[in-house]
């Protein structure tokens, strides 16, 4: 007589046996961003099938199927033969993946200035003729792009016989338009005042105001004013011109204000 013993092995109670890694898991380095940002998302994949899956690829996706590589440019990527945009997602090329195998890739993503206010990631790993379950990741927010416009102001002047015409030249480089321009100007002392065109004259002081409500990207306008020198004046004589105000911010102060000198003989002989 053959004797047949059974044995079982005993889980003892709070035990469980260990499960299987998600298929694909995320994580971001940062998921408030602001333009020209630089992150890192890192993409761990597992195949938990009892199969090897041929040509498999980590997938990244934005929720709702909008395009992740018209908010994210890709930088660069370790862990995979090759990441690449498809269309509106970011794949990572793994190669054939063994049962049980697991694959870490990490990514490296820059803002795009058309980056909308968020976007929830979603991840899966996907091979030629299979695909694994989509899960759901971090939501990333994008803080809206500063825009600037860089106001320049340029001055120069004229002789006409004894009076001098001056001209303000008020460029916006961009890249935004701007708005509720001001450059404060002002003829030299010694000299007297004539008119403007464009400019309004502070009282009887030697300062103007030079006011542009609205001037686009790459636009510029110009703003006159005149001074005359008197019997006998001579010397050397400087005006200004300075933007005091304009919004957005500009970004470039080294533009913002100009100077013109001009020599006077005698209040005759004018020379610019």
């Amino acid at each position: 007589m053959v004797t047949v013993v059974a044995s079982a092995v005993l889980i003892a109670p709070g035990t469980a046996l260990a499960a299987d890694p998600p298929s694909s898991a995320i994580e971001v380095s940062d998921t408030s961003l602001n333009v020209g940002q630089e992150f890192t998302i890192t993409q761990t994949v597992h195949n938990s099938a009892s199969f090897t899956i041929v040509g498999a690829k980590a997938a990244l996706f934005g929720k709702t199927g909008v395009s992740l590589p018209s908010m994210i440019e890709l930088v660069g990527c370790t862990g995979a033969t090759i990441c690449f945009p498809l269309d509106i997602e970011f794949r990572a090329a793994l190669g054939d993946l063994p049962s049980g195998a697991t694959r870490t890739i990490v990514y490296t993503f820059k803002v795009l200035d058309t980056a909308p206010e968020s976007v929830t990631l979603q991840h899966q790993l996907l091979g030629d003729e299979y695909s694994f379950e989509l899960f759901e990741g971090a939501t990333l927010t994008f803080a809206a792009a500063q825009v600037d416009a860089d106001i320049s102001v340029g001055l120069t002047g004229s002789a006409s016989g004894g009076r001098i015409n001056y001209t303000v030249t008020v460029k916006n480089n961009g890249p935004a338009p701007a708005t509720g321009i001001n450059v404060a100007a002002a003829y030299p002392s010694g000299l007297s005042y004539v008119g403007a065109s464009g400019c309004t004259r502070v009282g009887t002081t030697r300062n103007l105001n030079c006011g542009v409500a609205s001037l686009a990207g790459g636009a510029s306008v110009t703003k006159t004013f005149s001074a005359s020198a008197g019997l006998l004046t001579t010397g050397s004589f400087v005006a200004t011109a300075q933007r005091t105000a304009s919004s957005p911010t500009d970004p470039v102060a080294a533009n913002d204000k100009a100077s013109k000198s001009c020599s006077i003989l005698l209040g005759l002989l004018v020379r610019c």
